[in-house]
């Protein structure tokens, strides 16, 4: 028995975006990217960045949780098992994660520019992405050099490297043992100057849309 296939990224941002009667153009205008950035982000040929992943979510109206891929490290369980993972992941985005996610369970999304944001955990009802995100050498929440804004409350705490945060018009370097929190709807972008990954524990919380 082989594993169930867990729908990618962009099959799952098409699905809401035909649930929703949204054309490719009218997602694209509502984001303010191309409609041929969004149709290669459907078909797998891009990733989107940081900032075009919550314009996209936004948008459809969909949490940023729901676009989560299972990594596929499970070696150590049975082909029923895994099958019964992914098929459970794929039908609800909003199960019970936890309590203990080892590194090997975490679900991994993989964005455009270097970031990679990795799920440590979820409480059903708890409004809140729990996330352990990485940002390469060079790696920025904004392909363009723009700031985002989205819904909810950020929290972070930066356990090695170094990054910088554009916070509104002031500019933050954070390095080991530094945390930040502020408002989503504040302009703000992230990214990596060094050349070591810069790895943190972020909450952000009152985003996500059930």
């Amino acid at each position: 028995m082989s594993p169930a296939p867990v729908p990618s990224v962009g099959t799952r941002i098409r699905q809401a975006r035909l649930e929703r009667g949204l054309s490719l153009r009218a997602l694209a205008r509502e984001v303010g990217v191309s409609a041929s950035l969004v149709s290669q982000i459907e078909t797998g040929k891009s990733q989107p960045s940081v900032s075009t992943l919550y314009g996209i979510t936004t948008a459809l109206g969909i949490s940023v949780e729901s676009l989560f891929e299972v990594r596929e490290t499970a070696a150590a369980a049975s082909p029923a098992q895994v099958v019964h993972a992914l098929a459970a992941f794929a039908a609800d985005p909003g199960r019970r994660i936890g309590p203990l996610v080892t590194p090997g369970e975490r679900e991994v999304l993989e964005l455009d520019s270097g970031v990679v944001w990795e799920r440590l955990g979820h409480v059903p009802g708890a409004d809140v992405d729990f996330l352990l995100v990485t940002y390469r050498p060079g790696g920025s929440s904004s392909t363009s050099g723009g700031l985002m804004r989205h819904a909810g409350t950020e929290y972070g705490c930066l356990t090695s490297g170094e990054l910088v945060l554009t916070l509104g018009f002031d500019e933050h370097v954070l390095r080991p043992g530094d945390a930040v929190s502020f408002e989503c709807t504040i302009p703000h972008r992230y990214r990596n100057d060094g050349e070591e990954p810069a790895v943190g524990v972020w909450f952000v919380s009152g985003q996500s849309v059930q």
